[in-house]
């Protein structure tokens, strides 16, 4: 196998046992066969880090107890590694990725970008400081019904841009939750967190959706948050109204506490052309209509597919596909960057990762809700 073809050598920050993201982000890696994981520094706890390591058949000189650790010494070996997927609470982002970055190692960090503004605005020093890569895993932006809405708004086929509607309810924390329920408990708590609760968590999905698909610029905001649950220190439901900087104007609903909604993240378009219709929990289809003509069905690698990058799909019309594949597309991207970099080549246009810009709106947006609902949700700059 030569230098370009065989797997990235791979290391993940936290994602031990019991954590559900860091198993999402290992199967998203080996799908394509792009990565090899070979070490890890996956709990803050040794005693879990190891026995997280040995379950993942990890050699023991490459478990790590801290991540700071496995930076210095994976640098240092001839066959360390290349990448490392940051999968932490988000307090830890920053500090996580900035000793990978300014030893050259590619990051690909979970979002939001870091627990708060301050904290991402280290981020953005230590990306600008290196000459990796860095990558946001906001993994809708990899299902290819996305990103063939994102090719009909560039094309024209909406005509200009109106209104944006996009929402994300779950409600998985409509009541208070015990604390040894560990996703819950680091969620809620804003040391951890950060001070964006819903807003951080899924309402910065729901944002970067319609900004990635519509290429708009978000100008300013008011937001009315909540804390239904009694005692709880973030917000676990929020109203924003948006406006952008092209003359749209859109609305936002991001909730943890409405009973009924598992993962329900939907996204409405209308031009004045036409209007386009998609939601995560079915993925595989979107809603396209003219005005004054009927709606029609838009597949996953069916009839009408123009726009949907073949690398993006693996499988015929009519097998479904989703979170696993969206995720597994925002490394395989990640991949074909790094690949690229090896030989000092461009990657291919079709690449959409989001990065350090996506983070940074991401962080602007929570600090924007907050401060704009302290005030009565006054409208406030997203600059």
């Amino acid at each position: 196998m030569s230098e370009f073809e065989r797997p990235i050598r791979l290391g993940m920050v936290g994602g031990g046992n019991d954590a559900f993201i860091g198993a999402v982000h290992r199967i998203a890696a080996r799908i394509d066969g792009q990565f090899d994981l070979v070490a890890g520094a996956l709990s803050s706890t040794p005693e879990k880090a190891q026995a997280s390591g040995k379950a993942l058949g990890l050699a023991p000189d490459r478990t790590y107890d801290d991540f700071k650790a496995m930076a210095i010494r994976e640098a240092r070996l001839k066959e360390g590694i290349e990448a490392v997927a940051i999968v932490t609470p988000n307090h830890v982002h920053m500090a996580a990725a900035r000793e990978f970055l300014k030893r050259g190692i590619h990051v690909i960090c979970d979002k939001p970008l870091t627990s708060t503004l301050a904290d991402a605005r280290k981020m953005a020093q230590a990306v600008e400081k290196s000459d990796a890569l860095f990558v946001l895993t906001h993994n809708y932006t990899g299902y290819p019904l996305i990103r063939q809405a994102r090719d009909m708004v560039v094309n024209g086929d909406l005509g200009d841009i109106r209104v944006v509607q996009v929402e994300y309810p779950q409600d998985w924390l409509t009541e208070a939750q015990p604390e040894d329920n560990k996703q819950a408990s680091w969620r809620t708590d804003p040391a951890r967190s950060g001070v964006g609760g819903s807003t951080g968590d899924i309402g910065t999905h729901a944002f970067n959706l319609a900004c990635f698909v519509t290429g708009l610029t978000p100008e300013s905001l008011c937001a009315d948050l909540q804390s239904f649950v009694d005692g709880r220190q973030v917000d676990d439901n929020a109203h924003v109204m948006l406006r952008f900087a092209e003359g749209a104007r859109g609305m936002l609903w991001c909730s943890q506490v409405a009973p009924g909604n598992e993962n329900a993240l939907r996204l409405r378009v209308y031009g004045s052309k036409s209007g386009i219709e998609w939601g995560q929990e079915n993925p595989n289809v979107m809603r396209y209509t003219p005005f004054g003509e009927p709606t029609r069905l838009l597949t996953r690698a069916g009839a009408g597919a123009a726009g949907q990058p073949d690398h993006l799909t693996r499988t015929p019309g009519g097998h479904p596909e989703g979170y696993l594949e969206g995720f597994a597309n925002i490394y395989l991207e990640a991949a074909e960057c790094i690949r690229a970099g090896r030989t000092g080549q461009q990657s291919s246009k079709h690449v959409a990762l989001p990065g350090l810009e996506e983070g940074m709106a991401g962080m602007r947006f929570i600090d924007a809700c907050v401060r704009s609902s302290a005030r009565n949700s006054a409208w406030v700059s997203l600059k």
